[in-house]
């Protein structure tokens, strides 16, 4: 029971200090006076928030509900700039000769929206795409415009896909193909023939360098994309015999995705550059470096080396950068080329949330005791309850191993027949009264044992979000990514529950019970009491990358609604894109279901139902009535 005096004591502050808002986010989010968490689009104009709630209710009242992934377009708009400015500002720094030129890759997020967003922003900058798949190739071309930007075509590549590319080529576009396996070339170069296209030729390496991270694989000998330096040198006599080196002017590479530590970036940059320069030495025509991708986001906020966070700026990522390729351009007297990184995740990451609801709260709490318990107990009911009445600051983990072991051997003789139900239920309702009490005493130690350490998350609450993990947050189920995660409202008040959150699939994994945390991960997160007859609402940030395309239908739970607002500098906005989430009809068409044929059988049921006088025609008109409904629904919780 909090007393409430501490009630009074708790400020946003507190809030903002548990949640770590104002270290991962950036400047884009902060508290607001009232507890909100609001949008700050414009860092070095902070009285311009808007308040999420506000947006919230919003939707509501357009017919819009829970889960919703809220895009902030002015975020997008930032994030492109500040690259952009942080590479303009190294360069003029140290005077490099070069470009800059940056490159999206569509395989980090392909919703139309966010492709056709990143191409109206980075405009003003010459921003480029970067296509891994033929389908990405078709896609990008639809909405590239300028000359002066890169278009970037990896992966493995079929006729057609060569032959795209070389007519993008033949349109005036700075369109590179870049070969990942040898084979590529005789293709590139015979149907260049046949089109009568000079091609851009890059040509992606394998390199030593490593990185830490979840992607640590994308790096070194054994990484399956790319070419060795045997295969490279092989590709440059190629194309020397048939006049066509003049063509090879791009070298890339991709160290991996989420880079945590800047020395494992200036290393890699450093090997590209020796190999760079050694092509320039064989020949090449070069003029381009690209370095690919690896700019981290900083989720957790620590400015640490850990894989969710990175332990650098974006200024010093980029001044690394130029700096490297300078000084090893200049050793050789060699022109500095344009640099190009595919930064997808640094980008968009921030310019997405997912906003959800809870729908219930389940807890571990034990139930109080029978005021007049049985003077026949079991002896070993009897014994547990010994234990609890003898927990003290200094026997806590001879307690708890003598609670496990009696639960345990009440479990053993309920199954032995020698135990009742109700003998059962009060032995674990006594064993979960000693655990509780344990855990309060844990909070008096300096030192805790590691049988108790986790036993504070062991004991919280588990509270259902309406929202699939499987579709909105693959990465946080697959790989343990971690996402802030926090309330979006009632901050001025104290959180007085720990919990960790369920998701409404039929799945155990459907779950996120790890959170970021200055100093590790936290096993639970600080929440509040629901309400009664008031919704509560958490958001999980930061979102932008990968989520969307890399969802699955895990119990058919489908997209979410979408809807992307615009913030003025007056300090209005706008709703500018609202996108209804799947409905059931869709969701079932995507694993091929024909709504009308099944709405069709359960008909002829229901008609065979009235014959059977099993049901009235009155009752089967309100059963396809509601069937229909159920099919134009959307698949999350609706209330």
């Amino acid at each position: 029971m909090i007393k409430k005096d501490t009630l009074e004591r708790w400020t946003i502050e507190k809030s903002a200090d548990i949640y770590g808002i104002q270290n991962w986010g950036a400047g884009y989010f902060d508290i607001s006076q009232n507890g909100e968490v609001v949008i700050t689009p414009f860092p070095e104009r902070k009285e311009i928030a808007i308040s999420i709630p506000s947006i919230i209710d919003g939707m509501r009242e357009r017919g819009m509900g829970m889960p919703l992934l809220l895009r902030i377009e002015n975020i997008l708009d930032s994030q492109i700039s500040n690259l952009h400015d942080a590479f303009y500002r190294a360069i003029k720094h140290v005077g490099y000769k070069g470009q800059y030129r940056g490159v999206y890759p569509i395989k980090v997020n392909q919703q139309k929206q966010v492709v056709e967003k990143i191409s109206d922003f980075g405009r003003r900058y010459h921003y480029g795409l970067e296509a891994g798949s033929k389908a990405e190739l078709i896609a990008a071309l639809s909405f590239f415009k300028d000359p002066e930007a890169c278009l970037i075509c990896n992966g493995y590549k079929d006729e057609e896909f060569v032959d795209i590319a070389l007519y993008a080529r033949k349109m005036g576009f700075k369109c590179f193909i870049v070969v990942e396996m040898p084979s590529e070339l005789e293709l590139i170069m015979e149907r260049s023939r046949i089109l009568d296209v000079k091609p851009l030729i890059g040509v992606r390496i394998k390199l030593a360098s490593r990185a830490g991270g979840h992607w640590t694989e994308s790096g070194g000998d054994r990484s399956i994309f790319g070419l060795n330096t045997t295969q490279v040198i092989g590709l440059v006599d190629v194309l020397r015999q048939h006049d066509m080196l003049d063509c090879l002017q791009l070298l890339h590479y991709h160290l991996g995705s989420q880079i945590p530590n800047i020395r494992d970036i200036r290393n890699a940059v450093l090997e590209a550059c020796r190999i760079y320069t050694g092509l320039v030495d064989e020949g090449a025509a070069m003029g381009y470096l690209d370095l690919g991708g690896g700019l981290a986001v900083d989720y957790d906020g620590s400015h640490t080396n850990f894989k969710s966070s990175r332990n650098y700026t974006h200024d010093e990522y980029c001044a690394d950068i130029i700096e490297t390729v300078m000084s090893t351009m200049d050793e050789k007297d060699i022109t500095h080329p344009t640099i190009i990184t595919e930064s997808g995740r640094a980008i968009v990451a921030y310019y997405s949330l997912l906003l959800f609801n809870i729908l219930d709260v389940s807890r571990l709490d034990p139930f109080p005791f029978l005021d007049n318990l049985p003077n026949d107990l079991p002896d070993v009911i009897a014994n547990l309850l010994d234990v609890l009445h003898s927990v003290n600051v200094r026997n806590i983990q001879e307690c708890f191993n003598d609670a496990i072991y009696y639960r345990d051997e009440i479990r053993t003789r309920f199954k032995h027949g020698d135990i009742t139900l109700r003998e059962r239920s009060l032995g674990e309702n006594i064993f979960w009264h000693t655990i509780h009490s344990i855990s309060e005493e844990t909070k008096n130690l300096k030192y805790i044992p590691s049988d108790l350490k986790d036993l504070n998350s062991a004991l919280c609450d588990i509270y259902y979000a309406n929202m699939s993990v499987f579709q909105s947050l693959p990465d946080s189920w697959a790989i343990d990514h971690l996402f802030p995660v926090m309330p979006v409202h009632r901050l001025e008040e104290m959180p007085t529950r720990q919990g960790i959150i369920a998701d409404i699939t039929c799945d155990c994994d459907g779950k996120i019970d790890k959170f970021i945390d200055l100093h590790g991960v936290r096993r639970a997160l600080p929440l509040h009491d629901l309400k009664e007859n008031e919704e509560y609402y958490l958001g999980t940030f930061l979102v932008g990358a990968y989520q969307e395309t890399l969802g699955d239908l895990h119990n058919l739970f489908g997209d979410t609604n979408v809807v992307s607002v615009r913030i003025h500098a007056d300090g209005t906005y706008d709703f500018v894109k609202e996108h209804e989430g799947d409905s059931v009809a869709d969701i079932l068409t995507y694993v091929e279901y024909d709504p009308k044929s099944m709405l069709n059988r359960l008909r002829e049921t229901a008609e065979q139902a009235v014959r059977d006088e099993k049901i009235s025609v009155p009752d089967r008109l309100q059963i396809l009535k509601a069937y229909e409904s159920g099919l134009r629904g959307y698949t999350y919780y609706e209330r």
